[in-house]
């Protein structure tokens, strides 16, 4: 067999923690793989870690190339003149979240003709992958190999949905830090139609008690969203979701615990922007390499309250506007007798980052966040998410 068609069903046939090799043996067979190697992000999307096997001299030998095909997202081909072998990193990603590199080496002769059919395949394979995950540890185990999560990171990460998503016209990006003791901060996003919903999260308390309050409020913000009945509001309104997602978490803690949050929804098509300012998170526009702070009525974090009511705010974006919402953890992070990181770094590290995409940029953030802290343990979790718009070109 060969062709996409037939590594698509050979992966979907494969037990889930075995579609590493399956894939190896696939490439092997049918374009003349001499090897091949699934490198695996961590939770940070700072390290490379290579699938099912234990990381060894010759392995390193390809994790710079592999490094760097991740960073920028572009195959990377590695080859010596004269040298009858080369090597393909290609970037494996599905729907715009990063999820690792393939690297395959092969007959330097065949390389070029190869490469479209391989970044295929690695396309193919990210979306197998992508099923997989929650059907075996395999995967979890080779992410962890920088770090063990806290039971709270492990119930943050398994909640979220993707750390980025692409389509024509949008891009999305997020980060939880510290990624491997996460708390209460949070994010959430869902695509239904035109409408992309985006919920920033930070959970009153910290530890584990934070990390079940932020899963209640995010199940709840689901719920509300998918119990609306068709026809009587589009998924882009958002007062009724906020106040069925409010009620639901007051009557589990009858106001003693309460959820910042910033529920956005956005029209890809039209770039209609509505949004509830519910708490913490702050939202920062980028427009015209200028950084400014998008100001909404401050109204109750859900759960403070039974019986509370939400407006909505709009906002037109323009073509090529950036947003960034933070949470506390960032915006707030002080140091003794110095002003914020928000006071003083935030809004140059964002500037920095105009010509990154926006996983680049939120890398870069959470790099200036931890310069701030000089290796100091940051008193609060944090959240960056980078949304990027334009109008989407005609079909």
């Amino acid at each position: 067999m060969s062709g996409v068609g037939s590594i698509e069903k050979a992966l979907l046939t494969a037990p889930p923690d075995r579609l590493v090799e399956t894939l190896d043996a696939y490439l092997s067979a049918n374009h003349g793989a001499k090897s091949s190697t699934f490198w695996l992000a961590d939770y940070r999307t700072t390290t490379l870690a290579p699938s099912g096997v234990e990381q060894d001299p010759a392995l390193e030998e390809q994790l710079a190339a592999a490094t760097r095909a991740f960073a920028s997202q572009t195959p990377v081909v590695e080859s010596r003149e004269g040298q009858a072998f080369a090597r393909l990193h290609l970037p494996v990603s599905n729907w715009g979240e990063r999820v690792g590199v393939l690297s395959v080496g092969l007959d330097a002769e065949r390389a070029p003709t190869e490469l479209p059919r391989l970044q295929e395949l690695a396309e193919t394979f990210a979306v197998a992958l992508s099923a997989a995950y929650r059907r075996t540890d395999r995967y979890h185990l080779d992410r962890r190999r920088s770090g063990r999560l806290t039971m709270a990171a492990e119930m943050q990460w398994d909640l979220l949905p993707a750390r980025g998503f692409e389509q024509p016209g949008v891009k999305l990006a997020g980060q939880l830090e510290p990624a491997y003791a996460v708390c209460g901060d949070h994010f959430d996003w869902a695509v239904n139609g035109d409408w992309l919903t985006v919920t920033a999260l930070n959970g009153m308390g910290t530890g584990l008690d934070a990390a079940l309050l932020t899963t209640l409020a995010v199940n709840a913000m689901r719920n509300a969203r998918r119990s609306i009945p068709a026809g009587q509001s589009s998924p882009g309104d958002l007062a009724d979701q906020a106040v069925l997602a409010a009620d639901a978490i007051y009557s589990q803690y009858g106001g003693t615990r309460h959820v910042a949050t910033l529920l956005l929804s956005l029209n890809t098509a039209t770039g209609e922007l509505r949004m509830i300012d519910a708490g913490s998170p702050r939202m920062l526009l980028v427009r015209g390499g200028q950084v400014r702070d998008v100001v909404l009525d401050p109204q109750l974090p859900l759960g403070m309250f039974g019986d509370t009511r939400y407006v909505e705010e709009r906002e037109q974006l323009r073509r090529g506007d950036r947003l960034f919402i933070v949470s506390d953890g960032v915006h707030a992070a002080g140091r003794p007798n110095e002003p914020t990181y928000g006071e003083r770094d935030l809004s140059r590290a964002i500037r920095s980052t105009r010509l990154q995409p926006p996983a680049e940029a939120i890398s870069s953030v959470m790099r200036s966040l931890r310069d701030f802290h000089a290796g100091a343990e940051p008193a609060d979790d944090a959240l960056i998410i980078c949304l990027d718009w334009s109008p989407r070109a005609d079909p």
